[in-house]
């Protein structure tokens, strides 16, 4: 969940570097934030709370540094607990992601020896793991030996200011290595390492890298050389960084129609592929966590109605309570935004042993769940910063959508709800409009609760309206079924209660209009996101139809979400306590 970043080579100005890596890097952990550079024979350290921002750092020049944006687990949010953290004798810098299961047991042998710890993090152990095995080895021996006594998955990283060089591990937590000219940079994120290579390693759980003037990769836990192999990443890095937009929430939001029209034009004979493996397995699943979740579900409304295909969902975290029924012609379907997420890493691994495939709808070359996967379809949206993730739900719904007419053989018929989708997204996206729902969202922002609610495959985007509303702006929002509102919801509604009905021209459109009435009749206030309007919206967003509103539908909400934050002076792209990559339990 945090940012890391390294840089060792030729240039003089490694203090900088770092500095400007973790400002990309910065979406994945803003707790707290430091900085370390090999300053003689010492390290020399900056650390801070709070995010890193506009501020400055002012450290001595050297040719070797790493930094750290801090998501806390273990210790509150102080300077004192903020990585780098260091050993005893001041030459030892250490940043760590993930969490250590038996810090306390290695804790309390290290103080026996009197060690002396400065914070209450989990990772301070590392830095004096190293330091004991340092007197009697070298630096790449003593980090392989302290990574191989850590329980629980972690990745981190190491300098020694007499070794002169950047040692990192990893198992479950995200890696990547960049390779430039003279120069190599260590970073848990693509998007940090733009700005200076494209030629990347994904360093693979159980691997240790050294980096030097030249580059050693070992397997762990029996210490075996490895010849690496570098990947050529096509992002550019204007895809990472704001441009004209104030936040990268609104600029991803607004790159929708783009990411829609790729996977509608480009994708057809990779999704034929995989659509061909779907039917030949036995017992199909999709898996995923938060935004990703909605999306299996609405592919399962998608498969259902356009496949006439049977296919199961459930949230990855509770898949392992689920997978005794998994064989070797089960298929797991998952859809992930970083690829690294911790909670669709260990439901995939149990699969496996059970011998079921796994296919995997990621947006990052190269991650974890990527590698996993027996067959892989890259999202193409680009680089996302912005936590609240949008516009890699909408290229999980576009594939969704491509694979399950793929399915029914009807291949041209998604290329043009997709192409007609997206043309109206970009109505969604006019000026006009963003007026109308910044306007909405001046109405609403004083209101504590909201409801949104849908049938069919509306249902599945009234979830994921609600999780872009609460993540971003903290008004408690509950995506709710129409069919369910009598069923005991209907006792929070009073006078003013805001709810957005999601009414698409389709088989649900009666039913969902009846659930309006009987919440106005008790005083809601009504929001109509629908092709048409009606008396009964006290407030209307039309959504014009396409034949798949999934991919429309959701705008407005998202729109809203980010709105409303900027109503109550909040960050929508770093809301609080959320990070944009779950790689801890």
């Amino acid at each position: 969940m945090c940012g890391i970043f390294g840089y060792i080579g030729s240039k003089q100005n490694a203090a900088d570097i770092v500095f400007e890596g973790l400002k990309l890097l910065d979406y994945r952990g803003y707790d707290s934030w430091g900085v370390a550079v090999k300053a003689g024979d010492k390290i020399a350290i900056e650390k801070k709370t709070g995010k890193i921002g506009e501020n400055k750092i002012s450290l001595p020049q050297s040719t070797l540094g790493i930094g750290h944006t801090r998501w806390a687990t273990h210790g509150g949010v102080t300077t004192a607990n903020a990585h780098p953290h260091l050993d005893c004798t001041g030459e030892i810098a250490v940043l760590h992601n993930g969490i250590i299961e038996n810090y306390e047991e290695l804790k309390n042998d290290l103080l026996k020896k009197n060690h002396v710890f400065l914070s209450e993090t989990d990772t301070e152990v590392i830095s004096h793991l190293v330091e004991d095995f340092l007197k009697k080895e070298d630096l790449v021996t003593s980090v392989k030996d302290t990574f191989n006594l850590l329980k629980g998955l972690s990745a981190i990283v190491v300098i020694h200011t007499k070794s002169n060089r950047i040692v990192v591990a990893k198992n479950g937590s995200p890696v990547v290595i960049g390779k430039g000219k003279n120069e190599f940079f260590v970073a848990s994120d693509t998007a940090g390492i733009l700005p200076y290579t494209k030629e990347v390693l994904f360093l693979k759980d159980n691997e240790l890298i050294s980096l030097s003037d030249k580059l050693e990769l070992y397997s762990l836990p029996d210490f075996k050389t490895l010849t690496p192999v570098f990947e050529t990443i096509n992002w550019k890095i204007e895809q990472a960084q704001k441009g004209k937009f104030k936040h990268f929430m609104l600029k991803e939001i607004s790159e929708q129609p783009i990411v829609i029209k790729n996977i509608a034009t480009t994708y057809a004979d990779q999704i034929s592929d995989l659509a061909d493996v779907i039917k030949q397995s036995r017992g199909v699943f999709f898996i995923g966590s938060g935004t990703a979740s909605y999306a299996c579900l609405a592919g399962v409304y998608l498969f259902s109605k356009i496949a006439k295909k049977h296919v199961n969902t459930a949230f990855a975290s509770e898949f392992n309570y689920l997978e005794d029924f998994l064989n070797e012609e089960s298929l797991i379907i998952t859809l992930s935004q970083s690829g690294e997420t911790i909670d669709i890493i260990e439901p995939l691994t149990r699969a496996r042993k059970k011998g079921s495939k796994i296919m995997a709808l990621v947006n990052v070359l190269g991650s974890t769940i990527y590698r996993m996967a027996d067959y892989k379809l890259l999202l193409g949206a680009g680089p996302e910063k912005a936590v609240a993730s949008t516009k890699a739900y909408t290229a999980k719904i576009s594939v969704l959508t491509m694979l399950a007419f793929a399915l029914a053989d009807k291949m041209e018929d998604a290329r043009e709800i997709l192409l007609k989708s997206a043309e109206e997204v970009e109505r969604l996206l006019s000026s006009e409009n963003l007026e109308k729902i910044e306007k909405l969202a001046q109405l609403l922002h004083s209101q504590e609760h909201m409801y949104i609610m849908g049938r069919g495959m509306s249902y599945a985007t009234a979830l994921e309206g609600a999780l872009k509303v609460k993540e971003v702006s903290y008004v408690h929002a509950e995506g709710l079924a129409g069919g369910e509102i009598k069923h005991g919801p209907i006792a929070l509604i009073d006078k003013g209660t805001p709810c957005i009905v999601l009414a698409p021209d389709d088989e649900t459109f009666d039913a969902i209009m009846s659930n309006a009435i009987e919440i106005r009749s008790r005083g809601g206030y009504i929001i109509g996101i629908s092709s048409k309007n009606s008396p009964v919206f006290d407030s209307w967003i039309e959504v014009k139809e396409t034949g798949m509103p999934l991919l429309t539908q959701v705008i407005p909400m998202q729109l809203l979400g980010y709105y409303l934050a900027l109503n109550k002076n909040l960050d929508p792209d770093k809301p609080r306590n959320l990070a944009k990559s779950v790689t801890v339990k």
